[in-house]
């Protein structure tokens, strides 16, 4: 307690963080999977001149790049930290999280221009192999999906990739009855409207995701975070008068980090350890992963501004 400040650094591995060993492979059959897929569309768009298949292969190899992103991410924040990189590089999750959403954005940006532009110019579409081809991406793209779903609330990185892959679903869905509709009808607009109500679906989908990581890049209390609940949980403290200058971040997508000033009634003086074992638990319930409280006492005056 000499310099007036507690360093605690604590790390969960319940049911907060994810575990790294399942979502490895998670990403890697995703990876693997997706990659497949889009040669199958790319070679099955060629051999039938099929426009959208074409554009759906793209869409599907910027996910391909977004899981990627999210593996490294999520091999990074393994990486010991530096005396250049003291939190090592956890923040690296932050970062994918943020351009894994605006690879979505980018996506339903091209998908929006290419069913206009097919408004305008229809070409005719061979139906029956976009229906097929799509219904194998169904299958991929939701049990990618699915190796997701348990973890996509527990980390931004995890919910992007599940997003990613149920949206793709939903455009496989879309693909499908539009080229059964195409191959019985031969209305070729058709494509260009699925392709355009796909896109609403998944800018409304996105737009969390978007939120929720610029937020957590410009230092924002995460959003599942109460700051009023944890003033309130310190001040049940023993000793403790109360709670001020604090500061609640992201250290990464799983791991959140406090800093907080303490004010601890004279007569607990002698018993400051005590007291800070007690209110490191009580953060650690309350998804505080780090922490740095500053004790002073209540008949000192604090200097800081918000004080």
């Amino acid at each position: 307690m000499s310099d007036g400040h507690d360093h605690s650094h604590h790390h969960h591995h319940h049911d907060h963080t994810p575990k790294l060993d399942h979502l490895n492979s998670a990403f890697i059959i995703g990876i693997i999977l997706n990659s497949a897929f889009v040669v199958i569309e790319v070679v099955a768009g060629f051999l039938t001149h099929s426009l959208s298949l074409l554009t759906d292969a793209g869409h599907n190899l910027s996910d391909v790049a977004g899981l990627a992103l999210a593996l490294l991410a999520f091999k990074l924040t393994k990486v010991n930290s530096t005396s250049n990189y003291t939190y090592g590089f956890k923040r690296s999750t932050i970062m994918v999280s943020f351009f894994n959403a605006l690879i979505l954005f980018v996506a339903v940006g091209f998908i929006g221009y290419e069913a206009i532009t097919r408004f305008i110019e229809q070409e005719p579409v061979d139906g029956g192999t976009m229906a097929w081809v799509s219904l194998i991406g169904i299958g991929i793209n939701a049990f990618t999906a699915w190796l997701f779903v348990k973890d996509k609330d527990k980390d931004l990185n995890v919910k992007g990739a599940y997003m990613h892959m149920a949206i793709d679903a939903i455009v496989s869905f879309g693909v499908v009855i539009s080229g059964i509709i195409i191959y019985f009808t031969h209305i070729y607009w058709i494509d260009s409207a699925v392709s355009l109500i796909i896109a609403i679906v998944i800018l409304r989908g996105t737009w969390s995701l978007l939120k929720d990581s610029l937020r957590l890049e410009m230092d924002g209390v995460p959003t599942k975070i109460d700051l009023e609940n944890i003033k309130n949980e310190l001040l049940k403290g023993k000793g403790v008068v109360d709670v001020h200058h604090m500061h609640v971040w992201a250290l990464s997508t799983t791991e959140n980090a406090l800093t907080a000033h303490i004010v601890i009634a004279p007569e607990y003086i002698s018993t400051f350890d005590a007291i800070k074992r007690d209110l490191r638990h009580r953060l650690e319930h309350l998804d505080i992963n780090h922490c740095t409280l500053e004790p002073e006492f209540s008949e000192a005056e604090c200097k800081q501004p918000d004080c």
